[in-house]
């Protein structure tokens, strides 16, 4: 028996690139990155590969620095380098559930850049 399940919860490190194929299937690829425990160490920065219906949600709720929390699986690309020639491989992981934990307010300051402008009726709270 073999068990390969990755959880994670961390911040999109850019906004997702989205392929479409004739198929009608589609891709999503960006990058996560997850904060170790130290606030003094450097995130783990891990490649996502998302498809389907999963694939049009980060499509179109996803920017860079949206908190998200995934449920996917661990995997290995592997080519051939055009170039040189070479073997290489990237780990990936295959998400299989996708999470946007952030607040309305949260993707607003992702996609703008900065935490500014008037709280929504929704986050009043009186």
């Amino acid at each position: 028996m073999g068990v390969n399940s990755v959880t994670l919860v961390g911040r999109a490190g850019r906004d997702p690139e989205v392929r479409y194929f004739e198929s009608g299937s589609m891709v999503a690829n960006l990058t996560i990155a997850v904060n170790r425990r130290s606030r003094d160490d450097e995130p783990d920065w891990f490649n996502l590969e998302i498809w389907g219906k999963q694939a049009q949600v980060a499509a179109d709720y996803v920017k860079k620095g949206s908190l998200l929390g995934i449920i996917g699986s661990f995997k290995l690309d592997r080519w051939t380098d055009r170039t040189s020639g070479e073997e290489r491989s990237k780990p990936v992981v295959r998400v299989d559930r996708l999470e946007l934990l952030g607040s309305k307010r949260d993707s607003e300051a992702a996609s703008s850049g900065f935490g500014g402008g008037s709280p929504s009726e929704e986050e009043v709270p009186f």
